[in-house]
């Protein structure tokens, strides 16, 4: 091959410039910037047939190549302008800049500065796997096109097939730098079916933010009928944003839902107001506002979460504009605290609000104890550890202690919302003092921690108790010691190597019986009986309820953990309960403990392969000889969106389910990837859900099974959930989803409900899409 370079600012000789035009076969041409610098790249076109002039023009013939900086440009037929830097390509064009393709039979372009005008090109966006086509593609810059009569997909492109869908416009504009595209006259199209329409139209290229419409909701449900809405996208500031969605519920009426977002210098948060002004059905207007709000002055840190709904029956018929995790209860929690360490520990004071709306309805059977609330809450904890030169003295069994303290000082008012049940008790004020001192000693394969605490309250109540006091107060100490050891050795388990652990605990504790019961009870409950609350002091939460428990809880856990991968696969573990007098103290209603050994707690957990993972707990009671609790699982996970789980859960005279979740494939291959080598857009079918039966009742509970069928480039998701509302009353949902990978996802969300509620579930088109939410 024959190597010619021109500089453009080099002197050439007359002969240079003849030799310069004559017809060259197989050579290349190297042509310089049009002024010396090192930001320019040089220019540098290879051909078959080449002929060049001296700081005038090259041209070029079979199998062309063009290279500047980061474009690539094939062409059969090349004219190159050097005083202007024209290019004018024909034949099969094809050119790659920054990965972008471009391919075309006509191609004008001013090269350093990528302006120009592509003749009917189809092209290939790298960053997001679009592509589309247009009659003409207008290069404004680098990161700048228009195309006039053009489409748009994130489908892989199949040669004389259009893609599933596709955005075609008039005129349609692409925005790389910020990733956004724009299309007037704009039509998306399904399958070669308009869905939708709109005079103008933009879309993601990534998941940057733009205001705009977006795609409409679709719910259907036995209780609102079909409801469908248009959000608007309101891109206010890069800190703040908004959305406002009109809806309409056959059976309901017209209204509005809003949320309002912001991320302000030390504040964040978020407002949601959701308004149906005349509810045909209910027959008055119907609304819900929240409030969620995180933020600091300075040390000081507050967090506000609130949540209202206009009547009882809210989270029936409108369940899906409900947050709270306990639907028939919502909180209005403000607090606002400080952390702050010193020389001598730390000290953490805090204040709080706390207001609940409880949604107790007209049926009396139904009906429920609301919390009390605290107006307000006001207190400080302290903690604290004594330096070492203190304990210099103190070396039992030749060891160090380190003594550890800590005190928490706490002023409540308490009162019952206006929605409580009548019967409970009354509010009043409560002043408490927690306080402990701990001596640990340990190990690395030991530890020995004696601890003494106390508990007193002083109450000042609004009405007075049986006993006719309405104030009163107690002091109740508490003595326990926590003992445990570590042991380890090598093994072998299915013919691999492990590390083995014998771990036993003892607990001892000691409380001294206090006659609680003419005392308020405004925040204790009883702590679920497990192998966390079996290891601690008082089994019940809160201030109000201290248990004269003297007893000693024994347990052993092993773990099997991988020599090398550190990883556990086997655990099993025990433990037990031995009372040394009566436990009068109980739950309200209870009658005193006298079994001397506590139910059996035993709880293993394996992980033995990738595929399998097994845990089950289980409470024997030795009186009874049988489980009065019991909650066994096991989930098994072959390959990528492949996953079974079945659970059994027993609370003996109380409950007993089984569940069954899984997501699993039907029929086709998983599609794993998309883009231009794509072949095509896949195809397989899936099916998604989780199912609970109760075998007490005879009857499905809380359950949602549903089918998706991937494309590739997309999603069809559809399935029914039901949830229980009441004893005889459900709540029956129709799911309809239509995502469009890389673009938007239409009508009911029916990806979180899966997601939330099958274990291990794979969202299909997770390793495909940068986005799936469609951004206006």
């Amino acid at each position: 091959m024959i190597a010619l370079a021109l500089c453009a600012w080099g002197e050439a000789s007359a002969q240079q410039a003849t030799d310069a035009a004559l017809p060259l076969r197989g050579s290349r041409v190297l042509v310089a910037p049009s002024k010396p610098g090192p930001a320019k790249p040089a220019l540098v076109i290879t051909a078959g047939q080449l002929s060049a002039q001296v700081d005038q023009q090259a041209q070029g013939r079979d199998g062309v190549e063009l290279r500047y900086g980061e474009l690539v440009m094939n062409t059969d037929k090349l004219d190159y302008r050097v005083v202007d830097d024209f290019a004018r390509a024909e034949g099969d064009v094809r050119i790659n800049h920054n990965g972008n393709v471009f391919t075309g039979p006509l191609l004008q372009l001013y090269v350093s500065r990528f302006e120009g005008e592509f003749l009917t090109p189809r092209f290939l966006l790298a960053a997001t796997g679009g592509a589309g086509k247009a009659k003409v593609l207008k290069f404004q810059d680098s990161e700048h096109m228009s195309a006039t009569e053009g489409s748009y997909s994130s489908c892989p492109a199949v040669e004389n097939q259009e893609p599933a869908w596709q955005i075609t416009a008039k005129q349609l504009r692409l925005d790389l730098a910020a990733n956004e595209g724009e299309a007037d006259g704009a039509v998306l199209r399904f399958l070669g079916v308009p869905i939708l329409a709109a005079p103008s139209m933009t879309f993601p290229l990534s998941s940057e933010r733009k205001s705009g419409w977006l795609p409409p909701n679709i719910f259907l449900d036995n209780r609102g009928g079909l409801e469908t809405g248009v959000p608007y996208y309101w891109n206010i500031a890069p800190q703040r944003d908004a959305t406002f969605t009109p809806f309409m519920m056959t059976k309901r009426g017209v209204g509005l839902d809003s949320e309002f977002r912001y991320l302000e210098p030390g504040h964040a948060g978020r407002i949601n107001v959701d308004l149906l002004p005349s509810d045909r059905v209910f027959g008055a207007s119907r609304w819900s506002v929240k409030f969620n709000n995180d933020g600091n002055f300075g040390d000081w840190r507050y967090r506000l979460r609130s949540e209202r709904v206009s009547d009882d029956d809210y989270w029936k018929d409108m369940s899906r504009r409900v947050e709270s995790q306990t639907p028939r209860l919502m909180a209005s929690d403000f607090n606002i605290s400080r952390h702050r360490e010193l020389s001598w520990g730390a000290i953490d004071t805090y204040a709080r609000v706390q207001r609940w709306q409880a949604l107790q309805g007209t049926d009396t059977t139904a009906q429920f104890d609301s919390p009390y609330q605290r107006s307000p809450q006001i207190g400080a904890r302290m903690t604290t550890a004594a330096d070492e030169a203190v304990l210099d003295s103190f070396r039992p069994w030749g060891r160090k202690a380190r003594l550890e303290g800590g005190l928490e000082l706490e002023y409540n008012r308490f009162d019952l919302p206006g929605s409580a049940r009548p019967g409970q008790t009354s509010g009043g004020q409560r002043v408490h003092a927690l306080g402990h001192v701990a001596a640990p000693l340990g190990g690395e394969a030991w530890w020995f921690i004696p601890r003494a605490s106390f508990n007193a309250a002083a109450y000042d109540l609004d009405r007075p108790q049986a006993d006719g006091r309405r104030r009163m107060g107690r002091v109740i100490p508490t003595l326990s010691i926590d003992h445990g050891w570590v042991f380890e050795r090598d093994t072998t388990l299915f013919g691999r190597d492990y590390r083995q652990s014998l771990e036993p605990r003892l607990f001892y504790v000691n409380t001294p019986f206090r006659d609680q019961s003419n005392l308020p009870n405004f925040d204790s409950a009883a702590k679920d009986f497990n192998f966390d609350s079996i290891y601690t002091d008082n089994p019940f939460s809160g201030v109000d309820r201290v248990s004269d428990l003297h007893a000693l809880s024994a347990g052993v856990t092993s773990r099997w953990v991988g020599a090398t991968s550190g990883e556990e696969i086997l655990r099993l573990g025990a433990v037990q309960r031995f009372l040394f007098r009566d436990q009068r103290i109980t739950p309200d209603g209870q009658p005193p403990v006298t079994q001397r050994f506590s139910d059996l707690l035993l709880a293993a957990a394996a992980h033995l392969d990738e595929k399998w993972w097994a845990d089950g707990t289980l409470e024997f009671n030795p009186e009874i000889n049988r489980s009065v609790r019991s909650v066994l699982r096991a989930r098994y996970s072959p390959g990528p969106f492949k996953t079974v789980s079945v659970a059994y859960r027993l609370a003996r005279a109380q409950s007993e389910q089984v569940e069954l979740a899984w997501q699993w494939p039907l029929y086709g291959s998983p599609v794993t990837s998309r883009g231009a080598d794509s072949k095509s857009c896949g195809g397989a079918w899936y099916s998604a859900g989780r199912v609970q039966y109760s075998l007490r009742d005879r009857r499905l509970t809380d359950s949602v099974v549903g089918f998706e069928y991937d494309a590739g480039c997309w999603v069809l998701r559809w399935g029914v959930e039901r949830l229980s509302t009441g004893r005889a009353e459900t709540n029956t949902r129709l799911m309809l989803q239509l995502e469009l990978v890389g673009l938007s996802q239409l009508g009911s969300n029916a990806l979180k409900v899966l997601k939330d509620n099958v274990p291990g579930y794979r969202r299909l088109s997770s390793d495909r899409s940068p986005s799936s939410d469609f951004q206006p």
